[in-house]
């Protein structure tokens, strides 16, 4: 029997463990298309690196709904397109392609968190659990009959990374057991329809991330968390300047809110019912990890100490 080809549209951590879920599930793909990685993207290996390694020819179209894209996969008669943290909205001609369906990997238990950003938003609204899903293509995003899910839960200091790395674990082998089922039509699929009703988060903006005081410090926790370390940070504005506040953890000790307090053991901040305890700043690109260097900081930009 031969063995099943496909044509992947993939990127990100995610995108590469689902890549290689498909080849230990003895898919032949025939192409990948990806993207360059970004200089502040070297934290994860790109799919172009294991499509590399495997001899598959890797494609970076400037434009993927362009013609001659269209041709190419048409060319190469794939029985699966899939799309695997893609960045860009595959059109309708695309999914009439493969023989037996076109599916895409999405970072949370649809039909909830549709959109952009999902690991984000999930960190951001204080979820205790997501997911993966794997879905049916259409035109509409992150629509589709779902084929299989896997549930994850969100421990309370989860990041956007040690999040995104669960997600690329469970991603790689949810494609991995759900191959066979597709391949032979067994696997059932559930119309989301019939789980509820939906919500729809767009792209993450830089402002999304600005950090409030009258946040009470559990939802500036969560911001935090959901742009920790690689991605680029919430931040503390004021009309004197901003500091990108890396990482901090919430404390049982009280600080007036909008002011700081720089203790012996850390300093912490005031939000509206309670406070947190910074461990890193990062002002102008220098990461400020030492109290003093902080608390210096944060008079700088007009933070009254109480």
């Amino acid at each position: 029997m031969p063995r099943p080809t496909a044509v992947v549209c993939a990127y990100s951590s995610v995108g590469t463990s689902a890549l290689q879920g498909l080849l230990e599930a003895g898919v032949e793909v025939k192409a990948l298309y990806t993207y360059a990685q970004g200089a502040d993207e070297q934290w994860f290996t790109p799919p172009a690196v294991v499509a590399g390694a495997h001899g598959i020819p890797v494609h970076m179209a400037p434009a993927f709904n362009a013609d001659e894209v269209f041709e190419a996969i048409h060319a190469h008669r794939p029985d699966f397109l899939f799309s695997f943290y893609f960045r860009e909205m595959i059109q309708a001609r695309f999914l009439e392609i493969p023989r037996l369906g076109a599916y895409n990997l999405h970072g949370s238990l649809l039909p909830m968190y549709r959109g952009r950003a999902p690991i984000n938003w999930v960190l951001v609204k204080g979820e205790s659990e997501t997911g993966i899903t794997l879905h049916a293509m259409t035109p509409k995003p992150d629509d589709g009959h779902i084929l299989a899910q896997a549930r994850l839960p969100i421990d309370w200091d989860e990041t956007a990374l040690s999040l995104t790395q669960k997600a690329a674990d469970a991603g790689r082998g949810l494609v991995r057991e759900t191959i066979p089922g597709l391949v032979d039509g067994s696997l059932p699929r559930i119309d989301q329809k019939t789980l509820g009703p939906s919500t729809y988060f767009g792209g993450r903006k830089p402002a999304d991330s600005r950090l409030d005081f009258a946040m009470t410090a559990q939802e500036a926790f969560n911001q935090i968390r959901a742009v920790a370390d690689p991605w680029p940070n919430a931040f503390l504005e004021t009309a004197e300047g901003s500091a990108k506040v890396a990482w901090a953890l919430p404390t049982d000790l009280p600080c007036p809110q909008g002011r700081f307090l720089a203790l012996r053991d850390g300093v912490l901040l005031g939000f509206a019912d309670g406070a947190l305890r910074l461990h890193t700043l990062k002002v102008e690109g220098a990461r400020l990890e030492r109290p003093s260097e902080q608390a210096n900081a944060l008079r700088v930009l007009g933070i009254s100490e109480g």
